[in-house]
This record gives structure tokens, sequence and C-alpha cells, in this order.
């Protein structure tokens, strides 16, 4: 909700008027340890309150937890926002490379999720994955760096890309250059 809600530059409240409830999770792109907040009718909500005592949950002491919830929200827009720009900016990066092994539609790139269309049938989104994730030697005699990135093989022929509040520009164009390096590796 909340990264939706800043790529299109309206309130949550926006999007939400449209559902009859809101689940909405404090950790992940708000930053917070845990937490969430369940919204809808108050029928709705005592239910659902009904049902979790009743599965076990009930924490105490979570005045803490609901701090770093309130920070996150505090911080969203500028936070997500950050996140969405890096996303972008290694995906257009990612595009310029040019590269035969992979496509980026930037028209679907929105939020902080980048997809990654692998072409052909080598490397596979999980050789992709797994070459990106590796440090060879070869690669810090060559870069001078070792960097290690990891991205999830999402599909037969698509490798996803999420990025979060500690992923810093910097680390974006590290990972950048870490797949044009392993691109240039595979087409050797």
């Amino acid at each position: 909700l909340m990264n939706a809600a800043v790529a299109q530059g309206v309130e949550p409240a926006q999007i939400a008027q449209h559902c009859d409830s809101v689940s909405l999770c404090f950790s992940k792109g708000l930053g917070a340890p845990s937490g969430a907040v369940l919204a809808g009718c108050r029928e709705f909500v005592t239910e659902a309150w009904c049902v979790r005592k009743l599965l076990g949950g009930g924490m105490r002491q979570v005045g803490v937890l609901a701090a770093a919830a309130c920070l996150g929200l505090q911080h969203a827009e500028v936070t997500l926002r950050r996140d969405h720009d890096n996303a972008r900016r290694f995906a257009e990066g990612v595009h310029v490379l040019d590269s035969p092994l992979w496509s980026i539609n930037l028209a679907a790139v929105e939020t902080n999720i980048v997809m990654v269309n692998v072409q052909g049938a080598w490397p596979s989104p999980a050789e992709l994955c797994n070459r990106l994730h590796a440090v060879s030697e070869e690669e810090v005699a060559e870069t001078g760096q070792a960097v290690s990135v990891l991205l999830l093989p999402w599909s037969a022929q698509t490798v996803r890309a999420v990025w979060h509040r500690n992923i810093s520009a910097h680390d974006t164009e590290l990972a950048r250059r870490k797949l044009e390096f392993v691109a240039r590796k595979c087409q050797e």
C-alpha cells in the first residue's frame, strides 16, 4: 500500500477507500523490525482480534515496535521514494547495457521492484542469480572489488530485484556493475 501510494503520488487513504479492509506491514520498506495494523469495519476488526487471540497472538511490551512503526510511517515517502529512484536507476543502467542476455521493461518499473527478463536458455535465472551472488578471484583482480548481489529467480525466464532502505545509490551502482561483469563473462 505504501509503495503504491508513493509511486502514484497519492495518499494511502485514496487507494484504501476502495477496500473493505486493509492490512499494512511496518517492516520491509518502512523499516520497523516488525508489526502490522489491520483496518476495517468494527465487526471485522473485532473478529480478527478474537481470531488472533485464539491462535496465540498477543505480544506484550511492544511499545518499542510501535515506536519503530511510527518512525517508519513518518519517513515513508522519503524512504520509499529513494528506494524507487534506486530501482529505476538500476533498471535504466541495465537497460543501457543492451545485453542479449536480458531485457527490462522500463515502463513496468514503478516502485522498488525490477523484473529482469532473461533471454535464451543460458544462463537460466537461477544460474544468473548464482553468478551475481558469487565472488571470484577473477572479479576481484579485474574490478578491484568483491561484490555479491542477491536477486531472486522469479520464474523460468525472470529475475526479481527489490530495493529497501538499506540499499544505497552506491550499492545500486555496484549491483549494476556486477551485472555488467557477469554478462561479459557469460558472453566470453
